[in-house]
């Protein structure tokens, strides 16, 4: 009986060994298929109208039909995101979505931007300026480092923030003009304010969504798209607020530098996108 017994369960013990490798689940420490990412590259071409923008050596005409040179551009592009194909957003990590771009330093104005999802791309959304968040943070801490430093590197050194009343300069365009009532004959836009940091102060962040018309940005592994973004810097003077030199040299800490903002947030779109 003891004998017959303990064969069943022997028996029993083997059937259940083969059911339970039969029935086995994956080891959960098992690797799974990586997440594949690629790099776009974000180029900003500075132009007016149709020419390229040459410092200081061209004069151009506005729409009040005033005559003006530049000297001086600089603008922060922040908080990027990119549409892809599908419809769904990729938002690049804020730490590595603050630039400037200055028209005096042709490699700022080429933005790469690393570890970007695989796939295709129909569009770019971004800030001119920088947020709130980034701006109400002690000068000093960790997300106020590399182009945001207001100690040292080059936002120091294009002098874009106000030290007396701390907030970083989105845009800086300065000039000369026949039109200027300065006594240098100099035009000055310096462009900030992000809502108020204890007071409720005007708000010239402005979002630009562009879409890319009849091409995509293809995101692999071993391809890079570059989006080559021009901006008009006529549409500073021409955008929905006519911009007057004469009646303006000067815009800074005043109202008004609402629609400045409001003409700035035009001047972009897409011109072409490139296959590297």
């Amino acid at each position: 009986m003891m004998k017959r017994t303990l064969s069943w369960l022997s028996a029993w013990a083997f059937a259940s060994g083969l059911l339970m490798v039969s029935c086995s689940f994956p080891d959960e420490n098992e690797d799974t298929d990586p997440i594949e990412t690629g790099t776009i590259q974000l180029q900003f071409d500075n132009i007016v109208g149709n020419q390229d923008l040459q410092l200081d050596s061209t004069r151009y005409q506005n729409a009040a039909g005033e005559d003006f040179t530049v000297s001086k551009l600089n603008y922060y592009i922040s908080n990027i995101k990119l549409t892809r194909m599908d419809g769904s957003v990729f938002t690049v990590p804020q730490d590595s979505s603050y630039f400037m771009i200055r028209e005096a330093d042709s490699q700022s104005q080429k933005l790469t931007i690393r570890n970007v999802l695989t796939g295709d791309y129909t569009g770019v959304e971004f800030l001119v300026g920088v947020d709130s968040t980034r701006s109400v943070m002690e000068p000093d801490s960790p997300g106020r480092k590399g182009i945001l430093d207001i100690y040292a590197g080059p936002t120091n050194e294009e002098e874009m923030y106000w030290n007396w009343n701390p907030g970083y300069i989105f845009l800086k365009l300065e000039g000369s003009s026949d039109s200027s009532t300065t006594p240098n004959g100099k035009y000055y836009y310096h462009i900030g304010f992000f809502g108020g940091r204890t007071e409720r102060t005007i708000n010239n962040l402005r979002t630009v969504k562009l879409n890319f018309p009849g091409q995509k940005a293809i995101v692999t592994t071993s391809i890079v798209s570059n989006v080559i973004i021009q901006a008009d810097i006529q549409k500073i003077f021409n955008g929905p607020t006519q911009l007057s030199i004469k009646t303006s040299p000067s815009l800074m800490f005043t109202d008004s530098t609402k629609y400045v903002a409001d003409n700035y947030a035009n001047m972009f779109n897409v011109k072409e996108i490139k296959i590297n």
